[in-house]
């Protein structure tokens, strides 16, 4: 019981980032129970991720048509019974949705104690140690739990391990559970954005606004500034929940994770689920009137000018 176990998150047979930040956790904690690193896939077709996962050490496939597209139950379905058969030291996951699904039901089926928003990992003693962002990010928190372990990890705690094909990797094929034969749900439909709809993932510049933007009116002063930037305009939730943006603009956990070169938070208070969609960006400016609000725990820049103050006087110089 030494190995580390990390779920890969893949989505139509898409590697998502977090997956590859999981694995630079799981070789750091491997480094220190002296096991290996196992990802495990999961899907119709999971072959088809190993161009990209490279960075571990075994890769372990488990294979069957009702594991895409993704539902909770079977992926926990399939899960379990991995866990069970491998027993690693530590199961790791993002805390992101399939993460927020499939992390507390492992760890409340398997017996194990799970600790979440995590963004530093340690064992000593034989003990796991871990720092997590609680109360909207504003208190960090230090616990300790018995191993193994399950770890819900805050996506841009770590950083992304090489991308390289599995070619030096063991390939272990897993047999599917006999329950994913018997689930009692079904897939059904999925909704998706309207074609042509602005996709800020591909943006190289974004202007984001939070709460602090007041109203719908404070929106057309900011999205001025990022027509003089350059930029796309987003929102965090509360902003996407008013109806003052679309869906599609949303940055966060319950939105898009983004990595522009630049990204300006304006109003923004920093909550970890809206970190977590934009922590990786190269350069981070934040803009708010709290000097405590966790953004600037994680922003390159930073200022506590007013917002109605500094939006206009920027457009205009940068005109």
């Amino acid at each position: 019981m030494s190995n580390i176990l990390v779920c890969v998150d893949a989505r139509g047979n898409v590697l998502q980032s977090i997956s590859l930040e999981l694995l630079t956790a799981a070789r750091q904690l491997a480094s220190q129970t002296g096991g290996q690193v196992e990802a495990l896939v999961m899907g119709a077709n999971p072959r088809a991720l190993l161009a990209s996962l490279g960075a571990a050490d075994r890769i372990l496939l488990v294979a069957h048509p009702n594991l895409a597209p993704y539902m909770p139950e079977a992926h926990l379905a399939a899960l379990e019974a991995v866990v069970r058969e491998r027993n690693p030291a530590v199961v790791l996951f993002a805390y992101n949705t399939a993460g927020l699904d499939l992390a507390p039901a492992l760890a409340l089926r398997t017996d194990r104690p799970l600790l979440a928003y995590c963004t530093k990992l340690a064992i000593k003693g034989g003990m796991l140690e871990a720092e997590s962002h609680i109360y909207g990010g504003k208190l960090r928190a230090i616990s300790t739990a018995k191993l193994p372990a399950v770890i819900a990890v805050m996506p841009g705690a770590f950083a992304e391990s090489t991308v390289t094909d599995a070619s030096s990797a063991e390939l272990i094929d897993i047999q599917a559970p006999s329950k994913l034969g018997q689930l009692r749900t079904t897939f059904v439909s999925e909704s998706a954005p309207a074609e042509g709809a602005v996709d800020i993932t591909l943006a190289d510049r974004i202007v984001c606004v939070g709460r602090g933007i007041k109203d719908k009116d404070g929106i057309e002063t900011a999205r001025q500034l990022a027509v003089a930037l350059g930029a796309e305009i987003a929102g965090s939730r509360p902003v996407i929940d008013n109806g003052w943006l679309s869906k599609e603009r949303q940055v966060g956990k319950s939105g898009r994770k983004v990595k522009p070169r630049l990204y300006l938070a304006l109003g923004i208070s920093g909550a970890p689920e809206h970190l977590e969609g934009m922590s990786g960006a190269d350069l981070i400016i934040a803009i708010n009137t709290d000097a405590k609000a966790p953004i600037f725990g994680t922003a390159h820049y930073g200022a506590t000018c007013d917002l109605f103050d500094l939006m206009p006087a920027l457009a205009e110089q940068l005109k």
